[in-house]
């Protein structure tokens, strides 16, 4: 019997996320604001990534990010020096976010102020999947550094994903990593998904990637699906 109570209860838990992840994407919409919520394993870069991209946004959008970690308050810290508001969900020895935590973070926050939220996801390629966050897009997070053949591991949450980033460019040739090949493997697993190649760290192809968030703004800014 224990089975199908586990299933019932994980049943039960993901419909009441569901539900909070609608109210959130109902109230993004309502005031304009652009949702992404980023997932990578862990050391990927999406902290750096998330602090350089609210500097470029911020320079003439109104952004804010929160960020997820089992514990400490450091990736909170570290967005926060883009000078955009930042604030830390600590999930203590839960391995993903999830719409309630995400509420209860912003519920004192402005949403009307803000052109951009960005969720820093907790570093896990499994769990977030499964998750609703009420974003408008799910952005993967891949670094050169963790091998061509991870997206064919985990293939699961990569499917979930509306755009892919390949990031650590610039670390690429010192681990001898194959980017046409890492990137095969992305659209093998997830055709037609945008991809996009560059350094965090250095800046390097930074360009199209914001480009493509201003896009998809303007996109739903107009009232057409994002």
């Amino acid at each position: 019997m224990a089975q199908p109570r586990i299933l019932e209860v994980r049943k039960n838990i993901l419909e009441k996320n569901d539900r909070l992840a609608h109210d959130l994407r109902q109230a993004f919409a309502h005031h304009g604001v652009l949702a992404v919520n980023f997932v990578s394993g862990p050391g990927s870069g999406k902290t750096e990534l998330l602090r350089r991209t609210l500097i470029e946004l911020g320079r003439s959008q109104r952004c804010a990010a929160v960020t997820g970690d089992l514990a400490t308050a450091n990736d909170a810290a570290r967005l926060a020096q883009s000078g955009a508001p930042a604030r830390q969900i600590l999930t203590g020895t839960m391995c993903h976010l999830e719409a309630a935590m995400v509420a209860a973070a912003i519920a004192d926050w402005d949403l009307a102020g803000l052109d951009y939220l960005l969720i820093e996801n907790v570093g896990n390629l499994v769990c977030p999947g499964d998750f609703d966050l009420g974003e408008d897009l799910r952005v993967l997070l891949l670094s050169t550094t963790e091998g061509e053949d991870k997206p064919l591991k985990y293939p699961t949450l990569i499917n979930t994903a509306d755009a892919v980033i390949i990031n650590k460019l610039d670390l690429a040739a010192a681990v001898k990593c194959d980017v046409d090949l890492l990137e095969a493997n992305i659209r093998q697993v997830r055709p037609g998904a945008p991809i996009f190649r560059l350094s965090a760290k250095t800046g390097a192809g930074f360009a199209p990637w914001l480009d493509y968030l201003r896009q998809v703004s303007q996109r739903k800014q107009a009232g057409a699906p994002a």
